[in-house]
């Protein structure tokens, strides 16, 4: 059974209760720099994996942008270990907040001036990665599709042939809408089987 639009699911989730015992907009320090850490963390990594590294950073107070760029690559390494590809993602982070001091000067300017443009271009940021980060970090109205909500969807009947066609049947022009809609996708698929997935459609 097809939604005919992202309301009605937004709606029929929304009856699940899915973020009752989540943080207020679901992604963890919203609308900090924490959650910039966090989507480059999470790359092919498991949340709870994540979470420790978060800890780890936090606990060594490099959850700045002045204290991280301060913090050499060997040194940083160790802290995200635990998330796995760390070399990679510490390299990562490191050039992402040199650009972002670069070119915004501070966090809070570069959360409301970056585009998506802008994210695409740095290192190790690709499209999932960009729209959490204007999502969750910048407040945006940016619905990040991903693989939790390309197999809702392929369950209710949809096929899209791109990230880009994926997010485009979402309409949504409020910021923590956009963030509560992502969140009940991603924790609906997590807490229900395949067939379970498919049976949203019986409360639509």
């Amino acid at each position: 059974m097809l939604v005919s639009d992202s309301d009605e699911l937004y709606n029929a989730l929304l009856t699940c209760k899915l973020l009752e015992n989540s943080p207020e907009y679901w992604w963890p320090g919203y609308g900090t720099i924490e959650v910039v850490f966090g989507v480059i963390l999470t790359q092919n990594s498991q949340w709870k994996k994540v979470e420790i590294s978060l800890q780890n950073l936090k606990d060594a107070n490099l959850l700045s942008l002045e204290n991280i760029l301060a913090c050499k690559q060997e040194v940083l390494m160790e802290y995200i270990r635990p998330s796995g590809m760390y070399k990679n993602k510490s390299r990562y982070i490191l050039l992402l907040f040199q650009a972002i001091k670069e070119e915004f000067g501070d966090f809070e300017s570069f959360t409301c001036k970056v585009d998506r443009r802008w994210l695409l271009s740095q290192k190790g940021i690709g499209k999932e990665s960009a729209d959490s980060i204007l999502c969750y970090a910048c407040k945006r109205a940016v619905m990040v599709v991903d693989a939790y909500t390309n197999r809702l969807l392929q369950a209710l009947g949809y096929e899209f042939e791109s990230y880009d066609d994926l997010q485009d049947f979402f309409r949504v022009d409020d910021a923590h809408m956009t963030a509560l809609f992502h969140g009940m996708i991603v924790e609906y698929v997590k807490n229900n089987s395949h067939k379970k997935v498919v049976d949203i459609s019986l409360m639509l």
